[in-house]
């Protein structure tokens, strides 16, 4: 455990100090050098740097002091990092950014982000099966050539991009929009136990903080700025995704975008950054080829020999081949179409269907819709 009381308390008491945001913190670190001698400064020169009243009292409280010692105390008891500015092992990448968070609380592993590349892929949090289909895989396929995969947790494309890379045993990063001891959504508190243990939750906000709707878009920042660049597989055209590209864009991060049909929706975030200059990504090889020398140079000299995802079938039968055929990764084809296309009778379809879900090669959907998986 890293966490040093003495060291870690100022940027505590001042994370905790109500009113007093990124920004101002900022100034108060191009002007003081520490957060110490923050704290101690002249009433009127912190004023000047925009630090209201009400927040100038509660940062000099003893009820602050004491909220900043017990804050540490349970970083200790529950095995989470707090991390400074200041800290060697604060992300670099996410240290380059205008907006870094002063103070940073991760669950699991500091080396997540040491030396190792790393890719956000985000999407939408309503998918469609190829939205999730394509996420899995690129997050596998990164996964497998060392690369990090950073999403936000939440339902949908962010889920399935962690999903992806723990499917190979590859290390992901999950960037919550509330303490890292509140995992939301509540499904997916599992996921989140197995990320900690080889990778990462992080967090900036404090224990106990309540995922609110506005801490989204203010995490999604740490989400691009934590990677070299940021894939957004399927976005509505007011998605939160498309607040991560542009933020990814203001970091001058690589921004990447998965094609999908111009009638779908959910199309709509990727195919607008496409026209506006994305690169456009077909397999993780794209995402690669666009990152910078060196990078690319070691990811593509450390890929696994086994690398790959494109797994051979397993066999199938004639009849179950039959079905498998009549399936797409696009689009769920319901039982009577298949009934239709097959002319497979209803039991024999039913149970070819339940031996190719047992093989992993197809998914039921609600309503006896059917996808490739």
């Amino acid at each position: 455990m890293r966490n040093n009381h003495d060291q870690l308390l100022p940027w505590v008491i001042l994370t905790l100090t109500p009113g007093l945001g990124v920004r101002t913190f900022k100034k108060l670190l191009e002007r003081f050098g520490v957060p110490d001698s923050a704290l101690m400064a002249d009433r009127h020169e912190l004023v000047e740097l925009g630090v209201t009243t009400e927040s100038l009292r509660q940062m000099q409280s003893l009820e602050t002091l004491k909220k900043a010692e017990a804050e540490l105390r349970r970083a200790g008891d529950e095995g989470v990092h707090v991390l400074s500015l200041a800290d060697e092992a604060y992300p670099s990448l996410l240290k380059e950014i205008y907006d870094a968070p002063p103070v940073l609380y991760i669950k699991g592993s500091l080396q997540v982000f040491r030396d190792r590349p790393s890719i956000a892929i985000v999407g939408t949090r309503t998918p469609t099966p190829y939205g999730i289909h394509v996420a899995e895989k690129l997050s596998a396929d990164l996964a497998l050539a060392g690369i990090t995969i950073v999403s936000g947790l939440a339902r949908g494309i962010d889920t399935a991009a962690h999903r992806g890379a723990l499917s190979v045993a590859g290390l992901t990063a999950a960037v919550l929009g509330s303490g890292v001891d509140i995992i939301y959504p509540k499904e997916n508190k599992r996921m989140a136990g197995k990320i900690a243990e080889s990778g990462a939750i992080v967090s900036e906000f404090p224990f106990a903080t309540y995922p609110a709707p506005q801490n989204f878009p203010i995490r999604n920042r740490i989400i691009s700025g934590l990677a070299h660049g940021s894939v957004i597989v399927e976005a509505a055209e007011r998605s939160g995704s498309l607040i991560t590209a542009r933020l990814a864009l203001e970091q001058n991060r690589e921004v990447f975008a998965v094609p999908g049909p111009i009638t779908g929706p959910k199309s709509f975030g990727p195919n607008c950054l496409l026209k506006q200059g994305a690169k456009l990504v077909q397999d993780w090889r794209d995402i690669v080829e666009e990152l910078i020398p060196p990078l690319r140079e070691q990811i593509f000299g450390s890929i696994r020999p086994v690398a790959s995802l494109a797994k051979e079938l397993p066999l199938m039968t004639e009849e179950e081949n039959l079905v498998f055929s009549h399936l797409t990764i696009e689009q769920p084809t319901h039982i009577d179409q298949l009934a239709t296309g097959t002319r497979l009778s209803p039991p024999i379809l039913n149970e070819r269907l339940l031996t190719l879900e047992m093989k992993g090669l197809v998914k039921q959907l609600p309503g006896k819709n059917f996808v490739r998986k």
